[in-house]
């Protein structure tokens, strides 16, 4: 009887686990809108309602259309069309939803006229009114009669769906088989390699019961191999059954960020599909920028006895590096800045500024920070990571002038605590700096550092020693090798190891025991991880480098080279690098996530060349040298790679995101805020030479905020969204939709300069309160525009320099 109650328990919550569809809606077509010559006949028998629409002769081509005003749920229905073709050959019309061509629909020949077949879409429709319409375009050959459409609800959607997830190795999101939650599902496990990764949050660390919905219509049970943070857990059996089934497996996880990984390895047995995941206790991630398992608190928010510096974007300012372009300015002894914490903490992380010395070498000064009344410790501030001068590429010597790059950041363990304690931090008497300029902190519980997994090496069993000033470089290198040899990981301890010149990583997982546990130091500008060939890991540890300011051919990256295939960069820490990541040619299917890049004299990432499928997720970006996240197509396309659900803010030099030619790329999902100079908040661009774009560039559920710039080399003033046809014309299609992009220094969008901009689509585009104008044109071409909004312009909704076209549809306002 006991064992009846627990399986029917286990059955009813996996049931829960499902989503269940809602009823269908049947609309008739003689009952919708028509257009174009489509017209309302009775003429052959079988249809259902008073009628079907005919009309969708040769002569009405490019013309005729039925467009049905649908009520749903958001996400992705299957839209029934019941059809006639008595042509005896395939015929097609173009589908449409919500104004914007989705596909062109094939429908086969069903025999007479008076008989009707069926013809399914998968398609994405938002909560509330929407138009689906069956169009007879130019490129179509019609010849059909329309008689309705049945709207499936969307299934609801699972908390961690999987066509979001990172797919590689074939692994692909696919809609061929109906009732999945979401847009779609991964498929394509048909050989070893591939895999998809789910990002899942979790408030804290322990076991949790993971519901899987997959479909498996093979007719036997089929294998996955099951990774939790890149380690391999187990095998999962998928038995199989009709429609969309369920299955569970229980991971140990972490709190904060974590990746689940479904992978077809040697001994598998692949081909199912996966819909996606519920994980119990799991939590929700931002639905834009990356979920970070820290708390940040500005410094103007919090309670001071000092003056507040800004708001200025003027460059060369404190103010305008500040993030929101204002901090508080400690300069006397007794001033301080305090926060009130919402979260437990046992760490904190201080962005500041202190004064430079005159040979530009740095200078370190302590900060005493308070809980509660009493002093904790004092902070040791330094410049000497900050502060370069002169003109591009910068250097360290003030006798250059124009000081820029005020910024540094220090961290610190403290003691646990509760959520209500008061921190300040404050310029006491033995505070020696001149003045203390304080732009947020970022308070943090910190967890117990990992232990080493199974079949690794300790890189101290090769000769490496902790916390020492020794050079670690040879025998990290060696403990590498005999990974290698043995294939096994490679294992580095809690504590600080010196390096003297890059490591280089081949084919082998290099883990730590946390980012807040062990430090890779470099020195003299050397140092970080160099890979080569494929299934390369770099995990779980800090690469903090002795770059002080930017030398392109002298100083190292944080992370740099070929990934091969099959490779994972994840929970990561750099700072004080030349560049946080260079992803180089050869690279296909890399996946990064839970990254911190802060600090970095160029740019944060760089996909450059020939790289495929490889995805930049869930990270945070801040205070880089140039770009934040770049796709440079130097020589060849960086091809089908993504920028999704990251935090990027302050850049320097350039850009929050700079896309730079290539094939299908997309920057999606991401919070991109406070740029400096020479710079937008997403660039879109031919400059630099590289290969011209192809494929369709996505730019999708953005949020820019006090984006733009001034190039002083040109001189011009350059937008928060900027598409720049520089070296070649952009006609391959750019997508920009459900974008928002606040207060912009300048223009909100800026089209430009003198060369042809075409197959552009703006839809659900929000411009609000640009400093000049909402929309600038500088550009051949034209472009498409659908619900784009202007509000509070300084100079007005669009300023058109070059009779660019826009094609207006439907919710324009402003401009």
């Amino acid at each position: 009887m006991l064992r009846r109650l627990l399986l029917a328990i286990v059955l009813s919550l996996a049931a829960l686990a499902v989503p269940a569809h809602a009823a269908a809606t049947q609309y008739e077509a003689e009952s919708a809108a028509l257009s174009g010559g489509a017209v309302v006949n009775t003429e052959h028998s079988g249809y259902t309602g008073t009628g079907f629409v005919a009309g969708y002769t040769d002569g009405n081509k490019g013309n005729a259309a039925t467009t049905f005003a649908v009520s749903a749920q958001a996400g992705a229905a299957t839209v029934s069309l019941r059809y006639a073709n008595g042509t005896g050959a395939t015929m097609s019309l173009s589908v449409y939803v919500n104004g914007t061509k989705i596909r062109q629909t094939v429908l086969p020949p069903v025999g007479a006229w008076n008989a009707w077949g069926t013809k399914d879409e998968t398609l994405t429709l938002r909560a509330g009114a929407n138009t689906i319409a069956y169009r007879f375009d130019t490129t179509d050959l019609g010849n059909v009669n329309l008689d309705n459409i049945t709207v499936s609800e969307p299934v609801a959607a699972l908390p961690y769906e999987m066509e979001t997830a990172f797919l590689a190795g074939g692994a692909t999101v696919a809609t061929s088989t109906g009732g999945y939650s979401g847009t779609g599902y991964a498929a394509g496990f048909t050989g070893t390699g591939a895999r998809a990764i789910r990002t899942v949050t979790m408030p804290a660390a322990g076991s949790a019961v993971t519901t899987v919905r997959y479909t498996n219509t093979t007719g036997s049970a089929k294998t996955l191999s099951t990774y939790v943070n890149g380690l391999k857990t187990g095998r999962l059996t998928l038995p199989a059954g009709t429609g969309w089934l369920t299955t569970t497996h229980t991971p140990t996880l972490r709190a904060g960020l974590n990746l689940i990984g479904y992978q077809y390895d040697t001994g598998d047995t692949g081909n199912v599909g996966l819909d996606g995941i519920s994980v119990a206790g799991a939590g929700t991630l931002n639905a834009r920028g990356a979920t970070v398992p820290y708390t940040e608190y500005e410094a103007e928010s919090g309670s001071t006895n000092a003056g507040v510096i800004g708001p200025d974007r003027t460059y060369l300012t404190q103010a305008a590096e500040s993030s929101g372009r204002r901090a508080v300015k400690l300069d006397a002894t007794g001033e301080y800045v305090q926060f009130t914490l919402t979260k437990p903490a046992n760490s904190i992380v201080v962005r500041y500024v202190v004064p430079d010395n005159a040979a530009g070498t740095g200078t370190t000064a302590p900060l005493a920070l308070y809980a509660n009344g009493t002093k904790l410790r004092d902070l040791s501030l330094s410049s000497t990571y900050s502060w370069v001068y002169g003109a591009y590429p910068y250097h360290n010597d003030p006798a250059g002038g124009s000081p820029h790059h005020f910024y540094d950041e220090v961290r610190a363990r403290l003691t646990d605590l509760p959520a209500g304690t008061v921190l300040k931090l404050q310029k006491d008497a033995s505070s020696t700096a001149p003045y203390y300029v304080i732009d947020l902190i970022d308070t943090e519980q910190v967890g117990s550092a990992y232990a080493m997994p199974a079949d690794h090496l300790s890189v101290t069993s090769y000769g490496a020693v902790a916390d020492d000033s020794g050079d670690d470089t040879a025998a990290i290198n060696s403990a590498i090798s005999a990974a290698r040899a043995q294939g096994k990981g490679v294992w580095i301890p809690a504590g600080t190891f010196v390096i003297n010149a890059r490591v280089n990583v081949a084919g082998v997982s290099v883990r730590g025991a946390g980012q807040w546990h062990t430090t890779v130091r470099g020195t003299n500008g050397k140092g970080g991880f160099y890979a080569t060939g494929s299934n390369v890991q770099i995990a779980d540890l800090t690469i903090a480098g002795d770059v002080r300011y930017r030398d392109d051919q002298a100083f190292d990256t944080g992370i740099e080279g070929n990934f091969g295939t099959g490779s994972l960069v994840h929970n990561v820490w750099m700072e004080h690098v030349k560049v946080g990541m260079w992803i180089d040619s050869g690279t296909d299917g890399l996946y990064v996530a839970g990254v911190r890049i802060r600090d970095t004299f160029a740019d944060g990432v760089n996909i450059h060349a020939n790289v495929r499928n490889t995805r930049f997720d869930q990270s945070v970006v801040r205070n880089t040298g140039d770009d934040g996240l770049a796709m440079f197509s130097e020589g060849a396309p960086v091809t089908n790679s993504a920028f999704t659900f990251n935090t990027v803010t302050l850049p320097m030099l350039a850009n929050t995101v700079g896309v730079y030619g290539g094939s299908g790329n997309r920057v999606e999902d991401n919070l991109l805020s406070d740029t400096v100079t020479a710079s937008a908040g997403i660039a879109i661009s031919t400059r630099f030479a590289p290969v011209p774009f192809s494929g369709t560039t996505s730019v999708q559920r953005n949020t820019l905020a006090r984006t733009g710039g001034y190039e002083p080399n040109w001189p011009a003033q350059l937008g928060g969204l900027w598409i720049y046809a520089d070296t070649a014309d952009i006609t391959a299609p750019v997508l920009v939709r459900d974008v928002t992009i606040n207060d912009s220094t300048y223009q909100g969008l800026l089209l430009s300069w003198q060369k042809t901009i075409s197959n552009l689509t703006l839809d659900r585009v929000t411009i609000a309160g640009a400093g000049t104008y909402g929309i600038e044109a500088g550009a051949a071409g034209s472009a498409t525009a659908n619900n784009v909004t202007v509000t509070g312009a300084a100079s007005g909704g669009l300023n058109n320099l070059t009779g660019y076209t826009f094609v207006r549809g439907q919710g324009n306002s402003g401009w």
